[in-house]
């Protein structure tokens, strides 16, 4: 093979020289080379110091990083069957490699060695921590098991590798292999132009008359909402809910069932392993929250405040709609598209009105001089990068005129890419033998492209989703830590990691925000006030069933994980359908296959820890509520933000780093009032 691209050093991953053979043989000489170093190194360390312990292994990691980033991204966003195969066989090789690190006992005595020795107490705070959070995570790979126990540690975590990523791929799959097809634009009646006319290009790209509906997030969710054709809302509700399952139009096809029962037996496994009741305890061993127990009464406390809210956003939708259309039962496919009328006809303000408005290069201008004005940083485009699709943009950021961060962008759903919004690191801010390496992110999200000559435009959810993924994205970038392990998200615990990102979305609500983010599409006019007052007063509108849903999902993943393999344990779907008794107000349809596409907890960082989402919201609710006692803008909340959150990465725990901020320990009220349900 000639040249590896994934072997070379790049300031930027070189995605264009990136192929699927390519990955096997780097990652396989990285970590053979990695392993053969650190064995040579500790053969002859002598007295154990940061620079010739910590920093070059700091280094390895990064160099092997630096090759697997741009794969895992790729996997994601332009997967193919060659780079995918590829991608499963490297992970084949990273568990091993990983688990070997984990349970090297004279690395770990080494460890140990320099964080009792004088020197330790000489180190920066991010060192210190990175130290304590190295030999905790020592502990959670087995180091004190004996030998056979340690090698079954390592086949459980190579094992669990593989399945969450073919569960990944399996909803991938099933999520591209059905799709909707009419030759009757009457059966679209409802759908915005803009959705008929991706339709008709989906139609035209598989080579059919007519329109084709895709079950990708923006699509399915413009159906549910605004389709009056009942029968396709039914079908494309059954299509996306029984994805991945043994239900549903691809009935056992990708079906993820026994996928979801051996992770579920190798996670207790491992829990049970490294000495934890359950694999829910051990995932919270890196967490805030301090027990499953606390952790299930936070959510029934939450779901009894929102309950009773959710109950009456229901009561309230049945009766209108029995009154203005004389349905008397209300489907679940039924539920989203009465509400959107509800909506409207109580605040005069339709979804796809508002999204002329949102026109893509609008939002982002606003976005950023959102940024500028929270923390003094200039967004700039850069278009001479290399890059792996039509779509993606790269940006980078500078702070008083010297680049300190850059980010790539992928916005629009497309074939083969991965459904759902995220932020990744592409590159992590650490202290090189060259200098300081500046951050790099991936911000992924999944709209709907432009159509035609007009800029794509975005539902007032996409645009809080884009702010989102940016405060993640913030959260990386403006990290002053230069210590990997602690920089940017970096060993910051899970329940805390949605922080700063739910946080930015509160901005999105904003009068003055608000006007700076929007430009109709055909005249330019900016929200006027009318329509903002109106979207304001709609904003809690149903909030009660949308926090007992997120309450049900916490719930129902803390449940699996912590009573599987005991006489409590109901099976995954049973857990679901009890979960949904106590909090859910609108009973699911039998053929619901929730779980089988649930990839947070099955695929994702998400498993016993949901709960982050409303966790977090309470911390981030609190957090702008300092703004609210000053100013949305103010420059000294700003910067008290800056230097106590986001700049401090994983080098404290998010409590400590909250109480900083805050003063006090965080309160739920702010999240109640901004949630319009009172405490």
């Amino acid at each position: 093979m000639s040249a590896n691209p994934l072997l070379e050093s790049h300031e930027l991953p070189p995605f264009s020289a990136v192929k699927a053979e390519h990955v096997v043989p780097a990652v396989k000489t990285l970590t053979e080379d990695n392993l053969k170093i650190l064995a040579d190194r500790l053969s002859n360390l002598g007295e154990p110091t940061w620079a010739n312990l910590v920093a070059p292994l700091e280094a390895d990691g990064d160099k092997l990083s630096q090759a697997w980033a741009p794969v895992g991204h790729l996997n994601l966003v332009c997967n193919t069957a060659e780079l995918r195969e590829a991608h499963e066989q490297a992970l084949a090789l990273l568990s091993p490699y990983y688990t070997a690190l984990g349970q090297n006992r004279t690395l770990c005595e080494a460890y140990q060695t320099l964080k009792d020795s004088p020197q330790f107490s000489t180190l920066s705070l991010a060192q210190q921590t990175a130290i304590e959070h190295a030999l905790r995570d020592f502990k959670l790979s087995g180091i004190d098991l004996p030998e056979d126990k340690q090698q079954r540690y390592g086949d459980i975590q190579a094992e669990l590798s593989q399945l969450t990523s073919k569960f990944s791929n399996n909803v991938l799959d099933a999520t591209q292999g059905w799709h909707y097809h009419t030759e009757n634009a009457d059966n679209l009646s409802g759908l915005p132009e803009s959705i008929q006319a991706a339709a008709k290009a989906a139609a035209e790209q598989k080579e059919k008359s007519g329109y084709v509906l895709t079950l990708d997030g923006p699509v399915y969710m413009a159906v549910m909402t605004y389709a009056d054709n009942r029968e396709l809302r039914h079908t494309m509700y059954e299509a996306y809910n029984t994805r991945a399952s043994d239900q549903g139009p691809n009935a056992g096809k990708w079906d993820n069932a026994t996928l979801m029962e051996n992770i579920l037996t190798l996670r207790q496994e491992l829990a049970q392993l490294l000495g934890f009741k359950h694999y829910a305890e051990l995932s919270l061993a890196t967490k805030m929250a301090q027990s499953p127990e606390q952790v299930v009464t936070f959510l029934e406390d939450m779901a009894s405040k929102a309950k009773p809210a959710a109950q009456h956003d229901l009561d309230e939708l049945k009766a209108w709609v029995q009154k203005e259309f004389n349905v008397s039962e209300l489907q679940h496919w039924d539920i989203t598209y009465y509400s959107e009328k509800l909506r409207q006809a109580k605040y005069s303000v339709s979804s796809e009105e508002i999204r002329q408005y949102f026109t893509l290069p609008k939002v982002l201008s606003g976005l950023f001089s959102v940024a500028n004005k929270l923390y003094g940083i200039d967004v700039n485009e850069v278009h001479d990068k290399d890059l792996w699709h039509n779509d993606a943009r790269y940006f980078e950021i500078a702070k008083d005129g010297k680049k300190i961060a850059a980010f790539y962008l992928d916005l629009f759903a497309r074939e083969g890419k991965r459904g759902g919004a995220w932020m990744d690191d592409c590159r992590i801010r650490r202290q090189t033998e060259n200098g300081l390496q500046l951050p790099v992110a991936f911000l992924v999200c999944n709209f709907n492209g432009p159509v035609g000559d007009k800029p794509a435009l975005l539902t007032h959810n996409d645009v809080t989703t884009l702010f989102h993924e940016f405060g993640h994205g913030l959260h990386h970038m403006m990290t002053r830590m230069d210590v990997a392990a602690v920089s940017g998200i970096n060993g910051v615990e899970w329940d805390a990691v949605e922080l700063p990102s739910q946080f930015l979305e509160n901005w999105c609500w904003q009068p003055s925000v608000l006007k700076t983010l929007s430009s109709h599409v055909d005249t330019g006019e900016e929200l006027p006030d009318a329509l903002i007052e109106k979207m304001i007063a709609a904003k809690n509108f149903q909030s009660g069933l949308f926090l007992v849903r997120q309450v049900e999902f916490a719930l129902f993943d803390m449940q699996i994980h912590s009573l599987y393999g005991t006489d409590s344990f109901a099976g995954i779907q049973g857990t679901l359908n009890e979960v949904r008794k106590k909090v859910a107000v609108i009973p699911a349809p039998a053929f619901n296959r929730f779980p089988n596409a649930f990839s947070h907890i099955f695929a994702g960082g998400y498993s016993a820890g949901y709960y982050s989402y409303l966790w977090a919201e309470v911390l981030s609710a609190d957090a702008f509520a300092a703004f609210e006692e000053t100013s949305i803008f103010d420059p000294a909340t700003g910067q008290r933000f800056l230097d106590e959150i986001l700049s401090q990465g994983g080098s404290q725990s998010a409590a400590v780093l909250f109480k900083n901020f805050r003063g006090r320990e965080p309160s739920v009220d702010a999240l109640l009032r901004h949630s319009g349900i009172a405490a």
